[in-house]
């Protein structure tokens, strides 16, 4: 059963869970829980990377590399990630843009005292920062 929900899960193209409420959204929810339980940071951590001048979301988790061997490789050797660490997908932003990045657990620190991200793409899925972290939109089943 787990690894069908792993596998349902990993499907959905934004978030990794079914935006539809009930047992497998419920599964989806508890089986990541379990696969990243040791991940650093978790949903609506306010982060930046430790070399690059960028801060962002954290959106999704995968516990270790899920990305292409062509994404990898275009990392310089010198500064490449090990892939057996949590990886971040961030709603991410510059001085010059918004986008979206994909970063190693070991390339990023907390970051939440600077402030809110300014992403665009935020209010999708969050409802507001509180300070520490943004807060995960509640879908209307959960605000019964």
């Amino acid at each position: 059963m787990a690894a069908q929900a792993v596998a349902y899960c990993s499907k959905h193209p934004k978030y990794g869970l079914p935006r539809e409420d009930g047992p497998r959204r419920q599964i989806c929810v508890r089986v990541l829980s379990m696969i990243v339980r040791d991940a650093k940071f978790g949903l609506g951590d306010v982060v930046r990377h430790r070399l690059f001048p960028f801060r962002g979301v954290v959106v999704d988790v995968d516990p270790e590399f899920a990305n292409t061997e062509e994404w990898y490789e275009s990392i310089p050797e010198d500064v490449r990630p090990s892939k057996d660490q949590p990886f971040y997908h961030l709603l991410a932003e510059n001085d010059e843009s918004y986008y979206g990045a994909y970063v190693s657990e070991g390339n990023l620190l907390p970051d939440a005292e600077n402030g809110p991200v300014e992403h665009p793409q935020i209010s999708e899925a969050f409802e507001g920062f509180d300070g520490t972290r943004y807060q995960l939109k509640m879908t209307p089943d959960q605000a019964h």
